[in-house]
């Protein structure tokens, strides 16, 4: 189950990845498509997120920072 860290308010535009990059702000990327590369990252909103370990940092579908707990020792 996932938690919300940080609400940012990001509206997703198509053929971008979301993510929360190392400095704790919210990133996107263009994504690669056949024959064309993806790239140039650009800043979308100042979070200020810091991680904690154990937990797998994501962008919701709301466009919010989020965080779920990563699952380990299973076989």
């Amino acid at each position: 189950m996932a938690e919300k860290v940080k609400t940012t308010g990001v509206s997703k535009a198509s053929g971008y990845l979301y993510y929360l990059g190392k400095d704790g702000n919210v990133w996107r990327s263009k994504m690669a498509r056949a024959g064309k590369g993806g790239g140039n990252a650009e800043k979308v909103a100042d979070a200020g997120v810091t991680r904690a370990s154990g937990y797998l940092y994501f962008i919701d579908k709301d466009g919010d920072v989020s965080r779920a707990k990563m699952a380990r020792g299973r076989k």
